[in-house]
């Protein structure tokens, strides 16, 4: 089991040999390690990311059979499903590090748009169900300038949908929270530039930077028993 941090940096790695096309795939989906990891997994990261087939996680962070616990749903939203989906992992495989992945130009979040600006009928009820999801952290900004800005709304929309999600993570299951609390899980926002391949960290990052350097400078002092 790796850390948090430990379980990011790879991932930055994999995806900077992705965008870089040195990819070490191939060897991470050989039949030697089909047969290593037929008895068993430890995901060393849960992905909570967008269904759209640009953003493959595994492909964009350049990892293998048996190394992320990915869960895909159309806009990268957080219904119950989805928390349960992360729960299992977190708890059963001990993964310490989860990623809500979003991406540019996202369908869900121009469906939403077009579904705020001009109401629809011919939205079906699931597809609706999403649309009602994202339709919070994209109302607000079509009372803004940016209303008058289409890649600049979308670009907004895009960041305050991944970041409603991993908070709904982190606040939506008392199991999380408290594995957040304990300093057993870290989960962080990131978006995937869909033109350069390159996924940026944005979100929940900063803190878990601070919190590890506050750890490392701070002595570790034996509590009276």
């Amino acid at each position: 089991m790796i850390s948090a941090l430990e379980a990011l940096e790879r991932l930055r790695e994999g995806n900077s040999r992705f965008v870089s096309q040195r990819r070490n795939s191939d060897e991470l989906t050989s039949s030697s390690r089909r047969r290593e990891v037929a008895a068993g997994q430890e995901p060393f990261a849960i992905i909570l990311g967008c269904s759209d087939s640009r953003v493959p996680a595994e492909i964009v962070f350049d990892q293998g059979l048996g190394d992320l616990f990915v869960i895909r749903v159309a806009g990268n939203i957080v219904a119950p499903s989805q928390i349960g989906s992360v729960e299992f992992a977190a708890a059963r495989y001990n993964t310490r590090l989860v990623v809500v992945l979003g991406h540019s130009n996202c369908g869900a979040i121009l469906a939403t748009i077009e579904e705020l600006q001009r109401r629809t009928e011919e939205q079906s009820r699931n597809l609706r169900s999403i649309v009602d999801r994202i339709r919070p952290s994209v109302a607000s900004f079509l009372d803004t300038g940016l209303n008058l800005d289409a890649d600049s709304l979308v670009h907004h929309a895009v960041r305050a949908n991944i970041r409603v999600s991993a908070s709904h993570l982190r606040h939506g299951s008392d199991l999380l929270e408290q594995l957040v609390e304990e300093g057993k899980l870290l989960i962080v926002g990131a978006e995937y530039h869909l033109e350069t391949g390159v996924v940026e960290f944005f979100d929940g990052v900063a803190t878990a930077a601070d919190e590890d350097t506050c750890r490392q400078r701070t002595p570790w002092v034996q509590r009276p028993g």
